[in-house]
């Protein structure tokens, strides 16, 4: 099925937010969605993180996991552990695709940005 233009819009909002978490910090799909008036979207925020790769500028896609820090993404990236290497080499430790110490790195846009 084709993106509209509200899916497109929608996306690129997301990839706005995305490109805002620090490197060595990690948010979740509906942390984004709730920042952006959607809370229940949290899927779709998923969808346009799939659909970033080709994107520019380009967005830190691997730093946005599940609600409880686990690496439900890493499928979407080109080689298996790809995801897992990108938050490494920031300094994130992942074990057993979760983030270690998830509460303390997570970077709510909420608090972080504003509404």
């Amino acid at each position: 099925m084709p993106l509209n233009d509200t899916d497109i819009d929608f996306f690129q909002r997301v990839y706005e937010v995305a490109r805002r978490i620090p490197s060595g910090r990690v948010t979740s799909y509906g942390a984004i969605a709730r920042y952006l008036g959607t809370g229940r979207s949290a899927r779709v925020v998923g969808y346009a993180m799939n659909a970033s790769s080709s994107v520019h500028p380009p967005v830190p896609a691997h730093r946005v996991v599940n609600r409880i820090g686990l690496l439900t993404g890493k499928h979407h990236f080109p080689l298996p552990d790809l995801m897992q290497q990108l938050l490494e080499s920031e300094g994130v430790v992942v074990e057993n695709d979760q983030i270690v110490d998830f509460e303390k790195l997570f970077w709510d846009p909420m608090k972080e940005l504003g509404i």
